[in-house]
């Protein structure tokens, strides 16, 4: 179980602070991550401690992180560290030598993410955002940036960037504490395990089976971030490959409202007009209240002990 108490006790002000900025490219379909740290004044240091600090500190609960799994402001979702690509971005951190200091304004420009590493003598804390557009030179080349002294307004040419006091994940004692899951998905490519598991699962006999052809929810799901999520999940909860499940679906189709459509022999027929109603049976997400009678359409479910 993730340690959310470890987290929110950790010493921020005894800590070291190490600002780290990160460009990533791929390699052979893995992400490539090249960090260098950057020099910091002792004021913007105490008030990104302060704001990491804060941000930890509203955090109410902790949610396993599930494919189709959200958490809100008082929320993290959390995962193992080592299901994540955070040990080719750590590994750099532990290294501050002076070879990996920012010394030039190209070193910094366009960098994908900024990451805080707190050390103590006993524990270490990454919190990690996902840069903004005043990061990137096509933003400062589109612009013309005033500044307001003495009066009047003049040409400021001094290169900026904006640190918001917001972080998207943060890592901790082996897991990851994630804020913004989409932010973290993007941060980690963690998504391009979404399309390597859907092309996976596309090429199970027991999932193609149940299908007439896939063509149609191959072109449904492509790289939309949204479908790609549900399909894994569709794999991971397995319903597909449950015979009584899938006579279950052929039997109670119509009486659930859903617009699939079967052939003689039994095969879902997708088109582009069935497959979000192919994907809620398949995921098990179209619910029926004994108590108001109606017909539901849900996120997730979690079972009743």
């Amino acid at each position: 179980m993730a340690n959310l108490a470890g987290l929110k006790a950790f010493d921020f002000a005894g800590a070291d602070l190490t600002v780290w900025v990160y460009k990533r490219s791929t390699r052979d379909g893995v992400p490539v991550f090249t960090g260098r740290w950057v020099g910091i004044t002792d004021e913007l240091a105490a008030s990104l401690r302060e704001a990491v600090a804060q941000r930890i500190d509203a955090v109410g609960e902790t949610i396993e992180y599930e494919i189709l799994a959200q958490n809100n402001e008082a929320s993290v979702l959390t995962l193992g560290a080592d299901e994540t690509h955070i040990a080719l971005v750590e590994a750099q951190s532990a290294n501050p030598t002076e070879a990996r200091k920012v010394k030039r304004l190209k070193q910094i420009a366009n960098a994908h993410f900024y990451m805080l590493r707190f050390a103590t003598q006993d524990d270490v804390l990454l919190a990690v955002r996902k840069t903004n557009a005043s990061w990137s030179t096509r933003r400062a080349t589109d612009m013309l940036r005033v500044v307001f002294q003495d009066e009047e307004l003049d040409v400021d040419e001094r290169p900026t960037f904006t640190m918001e006091p917001v972080f998207d994940f943060f890592v901790f004692d082996g897991d990851v504490f994630v804020a913004n899951k989409a932010r973290f998905e993007s941060v980690l490519a963690y998504r391009a395990g979404h399309m390597e598991a859907f092309q996976e699962l596309a090429g199970e006999p027991d999932f193609s089976g149940i299908f007439s052809d896939v063509a149609a929810i191959t072109a449904f799901v492509g790289e939309n971030k949204i479908q790609l999520r549900r399909a894994v999940a569709i794999r991971e909860k397995g319903h597909f490959r449950d015979p009584a499940f899938m006579q279950n679906l052929r039997t109670e189709c119509e009486a659930m409202g859903l617009a699939i459509v079967f052939d003689d022999a039994g095969l879902i027929v997708p088109s582009p007009e069935t497959c979000r109603d192919i994907f809620q049976a398949l995921l098990d997400h179209r619910l029926d209240s004994r108590l108001s009678m109606r017909l539901y359409d849900v996120q997730s479910t979690e079972a009743v002990q």
